[in-house]
């Protein structure tokens, strides 16, 4: 991969990443607009299922971008199958997009409404692939799961995660984060959306299969706030710029099918 500078300013954001990124303006770019009355329920789209084992996840970083839970992907105890796939999606990594102080930062959208943060499950396609980096830039290398998060009640299960920001508060820090299964993330129904889309930042590749779920999570405002404390910056930079509004906005549907399993 190309080392561009890319991020979410004025001139480095998204509006600009079609210049080093050109696929930026391709056919399957990600996020979009997902329309619920113009999705085809599609009665033959399986369950999504989710095979998380507890033991998996390794650290915790700051990329820059975002917050990024890594997990060891060796082997397929942490997998996602069924719905849209046609085989078992191994767990890789798992991040966030917010806005700033009161506003939303969702990447997708429904019906034009935003969301206060999107949690993505990125998986990779190892029946098919050997390597993440392999499957990455595949028209069937990923599966992403979209999860909604809404001001409300606390999530008790995203503490662990608040908690150990203060660790990663600087581009380019690492910690130690063992033992989180993302489960404990995911809303009580698992009906979802599926369309085929992109990566969300460069390098963009389209070899996303999004499964967006409908029921959102809640977060408390106090939550996402610790989310806000992030930096964009590394240490050693004089200027030190707020992570908040890391999300790009949603693109051209071009024509493609958003299918649901529910009605």
């Amino acid at each position: 991969m190309t080392g561009h500078q890319w991020g979410y300013g004025e001139d480095d954001g998204p509006s600009a990443w079609s210049k080093d990124y050109p696929i930026a303006e391709g056919p399957r770019q990600s996020p979009i607009n997902i329309v619920p009355d113009e999705a085809v329920y599609d009665a033959n789209l399986p369950p999504i299922s989710l095979n998380y084992d507890n033991c998996t996840s390794i650290n915790i970083s700051n990329n820059g971008h975002s917050v990024v839970v890594e997990f060891d992907d060796a082997d397929d105890r942490s997998v996602i199958q069924g719905g849209p796939l046609n085989n078992a999606y191994r767990l890789k990594q798992f991040h966030f997009h917010w806005g700033g102080k009161g506003c939303h930062g969702s990447e997708h959208t429904v019906s034009g409404k935003t969301y206060t943060s999107e949690l993505h499950l990125v998986h990779w396609n190892a029946a098919r692939y050997g390597s993440f980096g392999e499957a990455v830039a595949a028209s069937d290398g990923l599966a992403v799961l979209g999860v909604f998060l809404e001001i409300g009640d606390e999530h008790r299960g995203l503490h662990k995660i608040t908690d150990a920001l203060y660790m990663v508060k600087f581009k380019g820090t690492v910690a130690d984060f063992r033992d989180f299964n993302p489960k404990c993330l995911l809303p009580r129904s698992l009906g979802y959306w599926t369309y085929p889309g992109s990566l969300t930042t460069p390098p963009l590749y389209e070899s996303v299969t999004w499964i967006v779920l409908a029921e959102p999570i809640e977060v408390s405002e106090k939550q996402m706030g610790k989310f806000r404390t992030l930096l964009f910056s590394g240490e050693e930079e004089e200027v030190r710029k707020r992570m908040e509004n890391n999300f790009r906005p949603p693109q051209p549907l071009n024509g493609r099918v958003v299918r649901s399993n529910f009605q």
